[in-house]
């Protein structure tokens, strides 16, 4: 069960959200505040998992309150402005709903904070492979990722989310350096701290960036000169 709580000053979003919580059966809702201030009283004294936090709000907004704790849960932020979104992901946030907040999208967000926990109480996954394929431990299943599928792996901190060409991505409690030295010479590269990419899958390269579909990858000051390489070595002149 996921320990919540809920911060917004405006009663009639924080029954909401409460309410939303309440009926979803792996989250337990143990406060709700008005005030962020009071918030912070009660987290010295109570250890919660997730919060749900606003971010408009008078004596302390939710960004900067979430920054004053040194030692936070994890937080979806619920706001009406769109122009926190990218703030709230520096802060680690799991996602970031825009109000109105039907349940469905609350639904989402949630799953999406479930299955971050469920990773975080799971064992290291294991990943067994071959020339062809691997098999790997997500979420207490054991799944077939074929390598020619895989168009790039990202790094999330304690996890890895392996993209692949026709089916969702697949998550495991896995680090990056684990996945390169499995991937070593069945040609994938390591192009960025948080990235390796298929390079049989690369199509574009855009100002030292590798486009997938609409996706972005740096290619790092670290990794350039090996990336260039392979580049170079099969370059149509």
């Amino acid at each position: 069960m996921i320990q919540c709580i809920a911060i917004d000053d405006e009663p009639l979003a924080l029954r909401q959200i409460g309410s939303y919580v309440e009926k979803t059966p792996f989250l337990e809702l143990k406060e709700t505040f008005e005030s962020p201030l009071d918030a912070i009283t009660y987290l010295q004294e109570n250890k919660v998992d997730l919060m749900f936090v606003d971010i408009n709000m008078p004596d302390l907004n939710g960004m900067d309150f979430v920054k004053s704790l040194n030692n936070p849960p994890k937080i979806i932020f619920t706001t009406a402005y769109s122009e926190y979104a990218l703030e709230g992901f520096k802060v680690d946030a799991l996602d970031y709903l825009l109000k109105p907040i039907d349940y469905l999208t609350f639904l989402k967000a949630s799953n999406k904070a479930k299955t971050w926990f469920d990773l975080q109480t799971s064992k290291p996954e294991q990943i067994n492979s071959n020339e062809d394929f691997l098999f790997i431990k997500s979420e207490y299943k054991i799944v077939r990722a074929k390598l020619n599928e895989i168009k790039y792996i990202e790094g999330m901190r304690e996890y890895v989310r392996i993209h692949l060409t026709n089916e969702k991505p697949i998550m495991t409690l896995l680090s990056m350096k684990a996945m390169e030295k499995q991937l070593e010479n069945k040609g994938f590269m390591r192009v960025h701290r948080s990235y390796i990419v298929n390079l049989n899958k690369v199509g574009t390269i855009e100002r030292n960036r590798i486009v997938f579909d609409k996706v972005y990858i740096p290619v790092s000051e670290q990794y350039k000169d090996k990336f260039h390489q392979f580049i170079d070595k099969n370059f149509l002149t």
